[in-house]
């Protein structure tokens, strides 16, 4: 690979190195104390996370993994090393990953790259979350690019946009629904991850669109470019679109909440235990803001989702895989990588 001039790097959330507590309450540390995901000021954020939230959940928190970690490690890691073997089946460029929190660190990837390719003039950044959000996609560039601004790389590093509407995403998550639709189901719900709603509002550049009022996310606005709210129900439409899901069996809701703000509703755990008393007896799940299963799809969809649907009477539950490493989500993003400017 010495004469190839771009790398690619698959960038995620992250896990911890272990079920230890001592390495998920390190994680936890590393990931809350984000000003982009707890957007408060230093001190009291400090306070907070240090103080109160790490020492209370990290016990919980490890608890959780080890009830969905692998032989092989974290399902997150894995399958993201899965997707890296996959892409570097299909281009000649050098593939790496990399976690906004925990390991491979962005500069490990870098170094791997530059390693494979010591001529390199651009890597091409991939945050692997479709849609924009301050404590996803903006803090994984955002950190990217310190990165590779204080390490002093020679080479330029380009990123891929979110892709929450583009037809090869689209095409790829409606496929790998499409296989549970043939299944006597009720409802099919879009459970994507929380933010608060301030978290909104801060990344409208308009500072006058987003969130002030219930149809915002429908009337054409510069500041759709960065509305996570918009995003995920465009995501949701075009798939049932797609898929010819009629408009009364699917609906979108919110998971993954945090303290007691106001965060985006509806919220997917209050939706469960509600549905099955509104005759929604069979139900499909799938989390399109994850393209790689993970503690969010599989221990609180997959294992507390369920219990809180059937224990409010509910028949069936079925969570819908990531695409992972599926072909056709690895053909699409071959595509987005082709396409970063």
């Amino acid at each position: 690979m010495a004469m190839v001039k771009k790398g690619i790097v698959l960038m995620n959330l992250g896990s911890p190195d272990s079920t230890e507590v001592k390495d998920v309450r390190r994680y936890l540390d590393e990931f809350l104390m984000d000003k982009r995901v707890i957007d408060t000021p230093l001190l009291w954020r400090a306070l907070l996370v240090k103080g109160i939230i790490v020492p209370f959940r990290a016990p919980g928190s490890a608890k959780a993994y080890k009830s969905i970690w692998t032989k092989e490690g974290s399902p997150l890691i894995v399958i993201s090393k899965q997707q890296q073997q996959a892409l570097q089946e299909q281009v000649e460029e050098p593939v790496a990953i990399a976690m906004r929190y925990g390991n491979p660190a962005p500069w490990d990837a870098f170094d791997e790259l530059m390693q494979k390719a010591p001529g390199l003039e651009e890597v091409v950044l991939v945050p692997m979350y479709p849609h924009y959000a301050m404590s996803s996609y903006e803090t994984a560039v955002e950190y990217a690019k310190k990165v590779h601004k204080n390490r002093k790389y020679p080479f330029k590093l380009s990123i891929v946009p979110p892709f929450y509407k583009d037809p090869r995403y689209i095409d790829a998550l409606s496929e790998s629904i499409r296989p549970y639709l043939t299944e006597d189901y009720d409802h099919i719900v879009f459970s994507y991850h929380g933010i608060p709603e301030r978290h909104v509002e801060k990344t409208d550049p308009t500072g006058k669109h987003c969130l002030k009022n219930a149809e915002c996310c429908n009337v054409g606005n510069p500041a759709h470019a960065f509305c996570y709210r918009h995003q995920i129900l465009e995501t949701t439409k075009l798939v049932a679109e797609k898929l010819n899901i009629p408009k009364e069996k699917y609906s979108h809701s919110f998971q993954s909440r945090l303290g007691r703000d106001e965060w985006l509703k509806p919220y997917t755990a209050v939706r469960l235990a509600e549905m099955p008393k509104e005759g929604i007896k069979k139900l499909l799940v799938v989390c399109p803001a994850f393209v790689a299963d993970c503690l969010e799809t599989l221990e609180e969809m997959a294992e507390e989702g369920k219990e809180i649907f059937l224990h409010a009477g509910g028949e069936s539950f079925t969570l819908i895989p990531c695409m992972n490493e599926q072909p056709k989500w690895i053909g699409a993003l071959k595509e987005l990588v082709q396409d970063a400017k």
